[in-house]
């Protein structure tokens, strides 16, 4: 049985550029629909936060203006399915990546004020990455990837292909313009390969080597999908080489 865990976020809130605290979380369809999709091939799952602390739904992840209702209504009756998990996570510096043979990192702005700057986060994405096992980190979620750290000090993402919640994207909301940082800004500054989909909030994602990253929500579904399937096909040609 394949194995994924799941690192989120276990913050509350993000502090913006002029010291106002915008409550936030993790983002609701970026964790239930994954979690769905695995779980729904027969994936078991496990969720990890800093500290252990029952992670914080962002409300506007719930909103009208965050999906349509349809879409809310499975996102919602998903993450009652998952009461019993989401309040007792496990402590992520009791992790041990090797046992997992997936690690997803689901987004919302928590990973920019928490996971962003998180040793343990670092150490674990540091290790997936070099593995070779899938690592997958979802619309903000690749700010997980600057508290990696290769032995010699440099960043192991330098060179990789990928992408996440673009300027443009965040700019949409009114509080997204005080960011103290932008996710696509420092990506590209830390020098990673940026990319992103023609069109803001369209379903975008990039592959390079182990490294799968989604730009926004509404890539939520075909990250895991690519997941699913890639995981099937490397299960299958390992038994067909036997």
């Amino acid at each position: 049985m394949t194995k994924v865990l799941f690192v989120v976020s276990a913050t509350d809130r993000w502090t913006l550029r002029d010291g106002e605290v915008h409550p936030s979380g993790f983002w609701g369809e970026e964790l239930a629909m994954p979690h769905k999709i695995f779980t729904g091939a027969g994936w078991e799952a496990t969720i990890a936060t800093p500290g252990g602390k029952a992670p914080t739904l962002d409300r506007l992840s719930m909103s009208r203006t965050a999906g349509r209702p349809s879409k809310l209504r499975e996102v919602a009756a998903h993450l009652a399915s998952m009461k019993g998990e989401l309040n007792a996570p496990r402590s992520l510096d009791t992790i041990d990546p090797d046992d997992y043979d997936v690690v997803f990192y689901p987004g919302g702005h928590g990973p920019m004020e928490d996971l962003a700057v998180d040793p343990v986060s670092g150490a674990l994405i540091t290790r997936v990455l070099a593995s070779g096992k899938p690592l997958a980190l979802l619309c903000h979620a690749p700010a997980a990837a600057f508290a990696a750290r290769n032995p010699d000090g440099s960043w192991p993402f330098t060179g990789y292909r990928m992408t996440g919640l673009s300027n443009l994207e965040e700019k949409l909301n009114s509080f997204g313009r005080r960011a103290i940082w932008l996710l696509e800004d420092r990506l590209r500054e830390r020098g990673a390969h940026y990319a992103k989909a023609r069109l803001p909030l369209r379903p975008f994602v990039v592959v390079d080597r182990n490294l799968y990253t989604g730009q926004n929500p509404a890539s939520s579904e075909r990250l895991a999908e690519r997941l699913v399937s890639d995981v099937a096909d490397v299960a299958e040609a390992a038994t067909g080489a036997r």
